[in-house]
């Protein structure tokens, strides 16, 4: 896992966090070309493309309603749930929302909904599908617990997936974030999961795709 504050964008729509890989695809075509392997420097550069493909990062029309909370991640809704009890991350009821990625997603997260953060926490574990609901407890997962202006907590955690072995999330503790604002992507397919207050207002329904800063998942009852 990776924690610093999220780059400014760069001149290509791109994330940063993939920046590297991009380069290293162009070298190694670069490299076929001047060898003269011609079939290799065709494979690379279809590989090439779509690394540039996968880490694209596009501009988002953020909702300006400050009572919705918006998807973290570009998917389809797995999960839309109540819990009666406590859970790792929420002392009380909740509700839980899941969100899967696949690799032709966006891979960029964004924030939910304003807050301030209020404690970050990565968890070390497997690497199991993603799409299976143990993932939330078994797989690498960096939660933040984010309160908002009104004193109500919610949780948004990244998780790694079957082929996803890296998570970047830039927010820290103390730091107030903005909704829609980027903080962190993970690479290679993946799962975001919600935390939510019991009496949150979903706006949504498993199957549902999202895009992050953009699809309403829902509306804080305590910020109206």
């Amino acid at each position: 896992m990776n924690k610093a504050k999220w780059p400014a964008r760069v001149i290509l729509p791109v994330a940063q966090p993939g920046l590297i890989f991009i380069v290293l695809s162009f070298l190694i075509t670069g490299s076929f070309f001047y060898l003269g392997w011609a079939v290799l420097t065709w494979i690379s550069l279809a590989l090439t493309i779509f690394v540039c493909w996968f880490f694209r990062d596009p501009n988002r029309q953020i909702p300006q309603d400050k009572n919705s909370l918006v998807s973290p991640a570009d998917g389809k809704v797995i999960v839309v749930e109540k819990h009666s009890e406590g859970c790792a991350y929420l002392s009380g009821p909740h509700m839980k929302i899941s969100i899967f990625m696949n690799v032709f997603n966006v891979h960029v997260n964004r924030m939910p909904f304003d807050g301030t953060i209020q404690k970050v926490q990565y968890i070390p574990g497997k690497f199991i599908n993603a799409a299976f609901d143990k993932a939330s407890e078994h797989n690498e997962r960096n939660a933040l617990l984010v309160k908002t202006k009104d004193d109500t907590l919610y949780v948004v955690v990244q998780i790694a997936g079957l082929i996803a072995r890296r998570i970047v999330n830039c927010a820290k503790e103390g730091e107030t974030i903005k909704k829609g604002e980027r903080y962190g992507m993970i690479r290679f397919g993946s799962r975001l999961d919600l935390y939510l207050p019991y009496d949150f207002e979903v706006a949504v329904r498993t199957g549902y795709k999202t895009r992050a800063g953009e699809t309403v998942i829902g509306y804080m009852k305590n910020s109206k």
